[in-house]
């Protein structure tokens, strides 16, 4: 059994590292398997000798962020703790410190897990990534930003994104309008995540001057796709055939980020999904290209979707 004790210079300050909740001790001791108890302004750690040496280590690590100017809120808590458990060699302040777009009025978007930071960087190293995982693991919204982030730094002369139209209920053909309007629905959360992330008049700007297009994936066939970021949104909705002419339209200096729920396939028939396929193809280990999977723990929308994709997760394992 090991013991350690860390002082700090007052109890606000410990309390900073707490997220303002001296009950998160509990999450300590229940994620890195210590016991430990705080007094004013010290905090102590008692257990296996590696577990202890974990705890003190997710105490510095807030810490340094901590001195470094971060506000420690029950994220940043947590994300310090279950890094610290699993040994993995990132830091809160790395995290906090990955900050992409911002200004103004509108504030920077930053990763929030490991995950999702693993995923920033991926696109920063490789030219195709693909980012699977379940709904609200930030697979699209960090994607677009970090091709809008390398279109302002001109290391690409445009954006494009593209969806397949597939039906998850409604029937195309019904919807009112033109051709045009009957796509808009398919595409617009890939409009949203843009007037999310810069002010909707210079989005409406770049998509005028052709620095940015959204269209459907129908819409790329046939051409070569030079110098632009591209992202393929929903992709476990491609066909292989669909997935196969996306991925051979990369042309010159061009990068591309292909996301999707492999669980949440709506095309019908029987029909294979071509992202199922393409990982099943291309996670051998091709040189520039780059797999993320997303977990549970990656949601970032309401906390309860995390448990709704649990419940399903389990639903569909006992019925397999």
């Amino acid at each position: 059994m090991a013991r350690e004790k860390i002082d700090f210079e007052n109890a606000h300050f410990l309390l900073s590292l707490l997220a303002g909740d001296v009950s998160l001790v509990k999450k300590i001791e229940s994620v890195i398997g210590v016991r430990g108890v705080t007094r004013d302004c010290w905090i102590e750690f008692e257990g296996e000798e590696g577990a202890v040496q974990r705890a003190v280590s997710a105490i510095r690590d807030l810490e340094d962020a901590r001195r470094g100017g971060a506000e420690i809120n029950r994220q940043d808590f947590c994300f310090a703790i279950e890094t610290a458990a699993t040994g993995e060699p990132v830091t809160l302040t790395e995290l906090l410190g990955c900050q992409l777009l911002g200004g103004g009025r509108l504030p920077p978007v930053r990763p929030r897990t490991r995950n999702q930071l693993a995923y920033l960087k991926s696109m920063e190293d490789h030219d195709v990534v693909f980012g699977v995982g379940s709904a609200g693991t930030g697979k699209t919204y960090l994607a677009v930003a970090s091709a809008l982030s390398a279109l302002k730094q001109k290391k690409v002369k445009r954006l494009i994104l593209t969806r397949p139209a597939v039906e998850a209920g409604e029937v195309l053909g019904f919807l009112p309008g033109d051709l045009t309007e009957k796509i808009l629905p398919y595409l617009r959360p890939l409009y949203d995540a843009l007037y999310e992330m810069i002010e909707p008049g210079e989005v409406n700007k770049m998509i005028e001057q052709g620095k940015i297009e959204i269209a459907p994936l129908a819409y790329m066939r046939g051409r070569t796709l030079n110098h632009a970021a591209i992202i393929l949104d929903e992709g476990q909705n491609t066909t292989s055939e669909q997935m196969f002419m996306f991925l051979t339209r990369l042309g010159e200096g061009a990068r591309c980020t292909i996301t999707g729920d492999p669980s949440q396939v709506d095309l019908k028939g029987g029909v294979n999904s071509g992202l199922r396929e393409a990982i099943q193809i291309l996670s051998s280990g091709i040189e520039g290209v780059d797999f993320i999977e997303f977990e549970r723990h990656d949601v970032v929308r309401h906390p309860v979707v995390s448990s709704i994709i649990k419940a399903y997760d389990n639903n569909r394992g006992k019925s397999s």
